[in-house]
Formats: C-alpha cells, structure tokens, sequence
C-alpha cells in the first residue's frame, strides 16, 4: 500500500513512517518545505495558500492526516490560537478538495484527532458517544479538526479519526518534560494530582495506526489510548519509580502553574479519563496496556541508579 502522510515530520509521524514501512508499505510525506536527505520521499503542499503537488495524491492508496500545529509551542495568544485551527482546517480543506476529483485511488483517510474533544472530565470515564464535549480551547479545537474531516466520509472515503491521548515517546511530547524534573529530583505531582491523564505508547499508537489502514471494519472515532488511564500522582510515582527517583516535594499548586503558564495550564491541570473498550471491542491488543511496562520499555532497567521500593500496583 502506498500511504501519504501529512504532518510526517512530527513526533507521531517519524515513527509511523518507520513502522508502515517495515511493514511492507511504501510511505511519502506531504511537507510545506521539502528538506534533503529525509527517509521518506516528499511532496511539497501548503494548505494556507491552496497548492499541492499534483503528484501528491495519486500516489496514495491512503492518507494519514497528522498535521497540526503544537499546541504546546509558544504562548496561546490570538494570533496563535488561529494559527493552531488553521493549520488544522486549512489542511483537511485541500485534502478535501484533491480527493473530491477523480483521478485518484485513495479510499481510506486516517485523520487524527484527539482525546482534548473531551474536555475536563473529573472522575467520568467517557466514550467516543459521550456528549457534549468539553468547553474550552483544546475542546473547541478538536472539534472542529474533526468537523473539517466529516465531509470527506461524503466522498464515499473510509474515514477513521483516532482521538489520541498523551504519546509516550523519548522523541518528543510530554513525557521528557514531565521526566526532567523527576530526573532531577524534584518531581512532584501537578495541582491536585487528581487529574487523569489517559496515554498511549508511541509503538502501540503507530500499530492501532497500521490497523485503522489495514482492516476495512475500522470506521469513524475511536480513542486512541491504552486501557488504563493513571492520575497526575500515579503517573509521577510511576515515572519516579521506573526512574528510580524519589518523591520528596509537595504538589506544586494550581495557582503556580496558572501564574507560569496562563490559559495554556489547562493542559496539565484539566484531568482526562478516556475509555479503550472501543478499540479493545475491535480486537485491538495493546502491547502496553499498563503504565509501568509502558514507562519501563522507554526506561530499561539500570538505565538509572538509586533504586528506591518498587511499590506501584502492576494494573498502573
């Protein structure tokens, strides 16, 4: 299969990349400047502007869409809060046209989402029917990120949107951030620690990926996180231990991380819990369904010294 991938520079889709090919499958990339040397072949595309590479989508037996501009980059101004919903608009727009011309094969589109649709969500365990979603800014977003994939399901596309939780990956994203401090000695759980956070192995994200490509019975939303989301504390405690670091700091209040953060402290501070039963329904096996595997895969043993009394429970 010939899989284009849009946002394939990204942490997300470095690694799928490499995984559809040791697949067998033959991957390009959609890139708006077309770097030398890369490991996939590119085609050059900017959504703002409307133009693509006519090449681009013939090519393609399917599309992943993972462009998106981080919403964890520089401060949530006007001007960047616009950046980040066109950069996501824009792009399924163009798309959307090219595919909606004959000419092309493509009949399946993997279209990312993610699991901030949601919204803060206490103690509930949602689903992907769980209604209304969330109110704020990541809330919005995501929504319309997956209002501007729907009319391609119109074209007579198998569209899939996967809702992704936080990825655990060395590469990038939240969990060197979250591991610096610890490292250091001076982890600590974040406002009430209470807050959930629902995550996923990069690994186990890219096969659910490959699966959503793959097999025809994958259709519409699904919550791309492993089975069990693990609060704010017992992800840190877990992080601490697989580090073999203590814990000897008091949360770091609410207040502090409004104060350094401003409106983008909802991130960390706005817990959720998110369910797996879909994709588990579908006959998906999570090769890190637990948190400590997931921490210890990226952490091997005797990566650090200083062990301290592994007391987390294994369903963590």
């Amino acid at each position: 299969m010939n899989v284009l991938i849009t946002g394939g520079t990204g942490l997300v889709g470095t690694r799928l990349s490499t995984v559809l090919t040791e697949a067998g499958h033959c991957v390009a990339h959609l890139s708006r400047t077309l770097a030398p040397g890369g490991s996939c072949h590119a085609f050059q595309w900017d959504p703002a502007a409307g133009t693509i590479d006519p090449l681009a989508v013939p090519f393609a037996d399917a599309v992943v869409n993972l462009a998106g501009a981080n919403v964890g980059e520089g401060q949530w101004t006007t001007d960047r809060k616009q950046a980040l919903l066109a950069s996501r608009v824009d792009s399924l727009a163009l798309l959307h046209r090219e595919l909606a011309e004959p000419g092309h094969r493509v009949r399946t589109v993997v279209s990312a989402s993610a699991v901030g649709i949601y919204g803060a969500t206490g103690d509930a365990l949602v689903t992907e029917d769980t209604l209304p979603v969330g109110n704020d800014l990541l809330a919005d977003l995501t929504q319309a990120w997956e209002q501007a994939a729907a009319p391609l399901a119109a074209l007579g596309l198998r569209v899939v949107v996967p809702r992704i939780g936080v990825v655990l990956s060395l590469a990038g994203g939240a969990l060197p951030a979250l591991a610096s401090p610890v490292k250091l000695g001076f982890g600590a759980p974040l406002g009430s620690g209470q807050q959930w956070l629902s995550w996923i192995h990069i690994d186990d994200l890219c096969r659910l990926v490959l699966a959503m490509l793959t097999d025809d019975v994958w259709q519409g939303a699904y919550n791309a996180v492993a089975p069990n989301p693990a609060t704010n504390t017992a992800f840190t405690t877990a992080l601490a231990e697989v580090l073999h670091r203590p814990l000897l700091l008091p949360n770091i209040p609410a207040f502090i991380l409004q104060l350094a953060m401003g409106e983008q402290s909802e991130m960390v501070l706005n817990g959720k819990r998110v369910s797996a039963a879909k994709v588990l329904a579908q006959g998906f096996a999570f090769e890190f369904p637990g948190l400590r595997e997931a921490l210890q895969a990226l952490y091997p043993p005797g990566t650090y010294c200083c062990p301290i009394n592994n007391s987390l429970p294994d369903s963590y």
